[in-house]
């Protein structure tokens, strides 16, 4: 009992590693997966896209605020007013100090962009390259599957189909015929054909007898008219030499 239940779960997890190493099913998955990466690629290139797109917004803003700190600085000199002038300084300096991060984050952002945009088109044409491999792969493995099926059933017309029958159907069909042979030429030996021979011969001829006396029939009615108009002549001389014998 329990060397039955060792048998059947080898049996059940065979099934599933052979399925599991199946290539045919890894490259199936493969594909799938190659084509499950695409949207996190691009989700991928639109959050470094976004972060370069804020970064050049805020660029702009320190440039733009730096060129209003300059105007506010030059107006506040002119108007005598250093006090504000300092103010304004100082935010320059500030806003300065974060436009040049802001452009070190800015180039580091569009050279991540430009990168991420090289390994996608890298990545799509490797994986329409493997894509391509794998469904040239896939389809020659159903050839050889179908290929597989048509020789299995070639093999099977070999052995279990007419080739096996053949010989052995004509075997016995030449020994019906010698059986039947045999008996026809048993059955002629058993019958007495010279009998039926003389008995055909009889009957040929009483039939040849037959007609032979329907010919004389014919011929002896034909012919009683001839000898009713010639006896009376050759009658008369018999009858005369009979007289004269007798005086």
């Amino acid at each position: 009992m329990f060397k039955r239940f060792i048998r059947a779960l080898k049996s059940m997890f065979g099934g599933v590693i052979s399925s599991m190493e199946d290539p045919k099913l890894i490259l199936e998955q493969n594909i799938r997966d190659l084509n499950d990466q695409i949207p996190q690629m691009n989700e991928n290139i639109a959050t470094v896209k976004a972060n370069l797109i804020m970064l050049q917004k805020e660029a702009g803003r320190n440039e733009k605020l730096i060129v209003e700190l300059t105007s506010k600085i030059k107006s506040a000199i002119q108007a005598n007013r250093d006090d504000i002038a300092e103010g304004y300084a100082l935010q320059l300096e500030k806003a300065k100090e974060n436009f040049a991060h802001t452009k070190d984050q800015l180039v580091f952002a569009e050279k991540a962009y430009e990168k991420a945009i090289k390994v996608k088109k890298v990545f799509m044409r490797e994986k329409d390259r493997k894509i391509q491999e794998a469904k040239e792969a896939l389809r020659a493995s159903e050839r050889a599957e179908w290929q597989s099926k048509i020789a299995d059933t070639l093999e099977q017309f070999e052995v279990g189909g007419l080739d096996q029958t053949h010989d052995e159907m004509i075997n016995r069909l030449n020994e019906r015929t010698a059986k039947n042979e045999a008996r026809m030429e048993l059955a002629l030996d058993g019958i007495d054909t010279e009998t039926m021979e003389i008995e055909a011969n009889a009957e040929k001829i009483r039939a040849q007898s037959l007609v032979e006396q329907f010919k004389l029939e014919m011929g002896e009615s034909s012919g009683s008219i001839k000898i009713d108009e010639e006896a009376v002549p050759e009658e008369a001389p018999k009858k005369s030499v009979g007289n004269k014998e007798k005086s």
